[in-house]
């Protein structure tokens, strides 16, 4: 076994895979760019070195600064954790050449394997199923258009080089395909230095299963069963699960010994995924193999009682498989849900900003019922490579943690999973918490009636109109607007007192908040053992039965009677924003003071802003042009993803303010837009 070993990534997965080093007394190197300076990753190991400036590809894809920092820090081995270099057979071949083991296949398995197009054609020849389509060499954009309208409509457009859904688009119609391949190749240059497609026929109603397959050294590979990935937006995966629901025994291993079969075609080593598309009449085609470990191992791990990390040291350094298939056995039942820090509600738009207030779920471990002596590792588990104060860059993918649970059953996973999601807590970005939660909920995702178009399926009931603030979130607002200003002017002369004490009178005040839904006006009674808190329904004593302050970032726990009933919630401040937790819900108000905030109200006219720091790649207007609402005006390129700006309404475009190319903040406006 190794007793050093380089880490050549960030966040969750290179915290994850020191946990594990860590556990067997193996020492880690970490690397970092200029923004991870103060990363968690670099805090867990045991050394970390600077290796550049904080875009990827002056840090993290430097092979050769990496593979020089193992070499002079004495590391035996690198473990490339996913993304990145992980998959990069020149990096594989580099570390070979250097004598430092590379903690994955062999560069052959990932050449064999890196291009869609080529792993199609050996898995035919290893016969695998596939999806029809074309996968060849020929990149004409007619040639391409042909072998799509004789597919027949819809068709998926897919980078080979691709994955994580950069690089890929539906094309419903003939008329949309050029469009469609323009965009697609050029997020496959940017994303992966390659902009080969290919075309494949878009199945209706498909679920997306993938297999864990292992194999060491001696020739032996197994398979850990499978993970539904079927819960997708833009084709990157939301909820996964283990095992997939509906599954028999004998598509198991069906799928299972297909899997296993493609390792081998390839001389795989380590831990690899194939992966599936599935039928709902239980067919299923190879769609690729994944030449790492994935981010959503840990539900493997759970049901089958393993430390895949582990397991991919001890390979790598030549010993045999723990486990032979007929030990590997399914517990339970394990659903893992990413923490994004996104707005699902305006298109999934990553969020960038520092997690002020950040309260999780916490680890619970039991004893199973059957077996008293048998302890299973987490029931709750929670793998995150930020830490509250961590700011979320534009740099990196916006992943803030991975929310994972077990139970004996589904049914019992979901409802851990519910409960989980209702104790997390975040400040400070923009999160899929809440859609999360309306996702776990809906009756589709419940009755496992999974397929990778369930969000779209579902939009009503996963993107409803915002609730009314209740009175009980009004009053927790209320209560920390009312705390704070007694703290303020606690010790000063009695006159500038907030205390609301009047002389033979009841001093009654109005404020007022707001959200996305509505303002609210709430008449807040001042008494000397209590509040009211007045709405056009009627009023209600407030009482604050207890407070806890929680941290730096003025979060506080509070305790509130109204009219005897007791409600408890959290709230945390950010200047006249509110943020207010209580039972699984979170609601942002905005305190207006209607002194302070005379006057200011503004709108933006036709003015257009880059909703996050990105690059301009395509403009679609030009200056004069009528266009109509809903109309792409351009293309913006962020966190290795396009975002389209379209026009809000009807109008011309009076001025173009950026050309492509050109790199913009947060808020810049990019253009001017005479609505008519």
């Amino acid at each position: 076994m190794f007793t050093k070993i380089l880490i050549a990534n960030r966040g969750e997965i290179a915290c994850r895979v020191a946990a594990t080093a860590r556990r067997l007394g193996i020492k880690t190197v970490a690397v970092y760019s200029e923004a991870d300076a103060n990363a968690k990753h670099v805090a867990m190991c045991d050394e970390a070195v600077l290796i550049g400036p904080s875009a990827a590809r002056d840090s993290y894809l430097k092979a050769d600064v990496i593979l020089a920092v193992a070499q002079a820090t004495g590391a035996q081995a690198i473990h490339p954790g996913y993304g990145f270099l992980s998959e990069n057979a020149a990096f594989a071949r580099a570390c070979e050449t250097a004598g430092v083991v590379f903690i994955g296949p062999p560069a052959s398995a990932i050449d064999a394997m890196g291009s869609k197009s080529a792993a199609k054609t050996l898995m035919e020849q290893a016969d695998v199923p596939l999806v029809p389509g074309y996968h060849g060499d020929n990149q004409d954009a007619d040639f391409l258009h042909a072998q799509a309208d004789a597919m027949d409509y819809p068709v998926l457009l897919k980078a080979s080089a691709g994955g994580g859904g950069k690089g890929m688009r539906i094309v419903e119609k003939s008329i949309d395909f050029k469009d469609a391949l323009v965009s697609c190749k050029r997020e496959a240059i940017s994303s992966f230095g390659d902009d080969k497609v290919l075309v494949e026929k878009y199945l209706s109603r498909p679920r997306h299963i993938e297999i864990q397959v292992f194999a060491d050294q001696q020739g032996e590979c197994v398979y850990l069963f499978e993970r539904d990935c079927s819960v997708q937006r833009r084709h990157q995966k939301v909820l996964e699960e283990a095992p997939a629901p509906g599954m028999s025994p004998a598509r198991r291993k069906a799928m299972g010994d297909a899997a296993v079969k493609a390792a081998k075609a390839v001389g795989y080593v380590g831990a690899g995924t194939v992966e599936f598309i599935v039928n709902q009449d239980g067919s299923f085609y190879f769609m690729e193999m994944n030449t790492r470990l994935q981010v959503e191992h840990p539900v493997t791990e759970m049901i089958s009682g393993t430390d895949l990390v582990e397991w991919q040291l001890r390979v790598a350094s030549g010993e045999s498989l723990p486990l032979t298939q007929a030990q590997l056995q399914i517990n339970g039942h394990a659903i893992e849900a990413r923490i994004y820090a996104e707005n699902p509600d305006k298109g999934f738009l990553p969020s960038i900003g520092t997690l002020r207030h950040v309260r999780t779920p916490s680890a619970v471990t039991f004893t199973r019922n059957d077996d008293p002596a048998s302890n299973h590792p987490a029931a709750v588990r929670i793998d995150s490579g930020v830490r509250e104060g961590d700011a979320i860059s534009p740099f990196y993918d916006p992943m803030i943690a991975k929310l994972i649970v077990w139970g004996a059953t589904r049914v019992e996973a979901l409802a851990r999973m519910a409960q989980a999601l209702a104790e997390y807590q975040i400040v400070g970005v923009a999160t899929n918490i809440a859609f999360l939660q309306r996702l776990i909920g809906s009756t589709a995702f419940a009755k496992a009636d999974l397929d990778t178009g369930l969000i779209e399926r579902n939009q009503e009931t996963l993107f409803p109109a915002k609730p009314v603030a209740s009175l009980s979130v009004l009053a927790l607002a209320s209560a920390a607007l009312l705390d704070a200003e007694q703290r303020t002017t606690k010790g000063e002369n009695p006159w500038s007192a907030t205390s609301g004490w009047r002389l033979n009178s009841v001093l009654q005040r109005t404020v007022t908040y707001a959200d996305e839904a509505q303002e609210y006006a709430l008449q807040i009674g001042y008494h000397s053992t209590h509040w009211t808190l007045g709405t056009g329904e009627g009023s209600v004593a407030m009482r604050i039965v207890a407070q806890k302050n929680n941290d730096q970032y003025a979060s506080k726990d509070f305790s509130l009677t109204l009219d005897g009933q007791a409600v408890r919630g959290t709230v945390v401040r950010e200047a006249d924003t509110f943020h207010i937790f209580t039972g699984a819900s979170h609601t942002t108000l905005t305190y207006s003071d209607p002194v302070a905030h005379a006057g200011e109200a503004e709108t933006e006219g036709g003015r257009l802003t880059a909703p996050m720091p990105g690059k301009i790649v395509a403009i679609h207007v030009k200056k004069g042009d009528t266009v109509e609402k809903g109309a792409p005006l351009l293309v913006m390129e962020a966190m290795k993803m396009e975002h389209t700006i379209s026009a809000p309404s009807e109008g011309v475009i009076e001025e173009l303010l950026f050309e492509v190319g050109d790199q913009v903040a947060d808020g810049t406006q990019l253009l001017n837009l005479v609505v008519q």
